[in-house]
């Protein structure tokens, strides 16, 4: 018997594939799976140099619902800007630049294409 995979080991999945990723460019890890009450979740902060990161990881294994980026939309960006604001806010950061990163996975059929965004919202 054949079981789907959960939508939480794909997105674990997924944000092992963009931790590699943000590494690979010189990005350091600083957190992942950032939860603010039950606001939601940043999946990965990291620094780029002075920059604090907020990167938020989208996977899709099928086509069924497009690429995996555009399922961030304009309610999700806002979310996670929240989040980011709590984040800063319970961590007592001030006058730090910050930026949004979308780290797109597809993989399909054996195949894995990655979209790094950075900067994306």
């Amino acid at each position: 018997m054949m079981f789907k995979h959960s939508t939480k080991q794909s997105g674990d999945e997924g944000e092992e594939i963009a931790k590699r990723l943000l590494v690979q460019k010189g990005l350091t890890i600083v957190e992942t799976k950032y939860r603010f009450g039950k606001s939601g979740e940043i999946d990965i902060i990291a620094r780029d140099g002075d920059v604090l990161v907020f990167c938020e990881v989208k996977m899709r294994k099928t086509e069924e619902y497009g690429d995996p980026e555009f399922a961030i939309t304009p309610k999700k960006q806002a979310q996670v800007r929240k989040i980011a604001h709590a984040y800063l806010y319970e961590r007592n950061i001030d006058n730090q630049e910050c930026r949004f990163d979308v780290v797109a996975i597809k993989k399909i059929g054996g195949k894995q294409e990655i979209n790094y965004i950075p900067n994306a919202f």
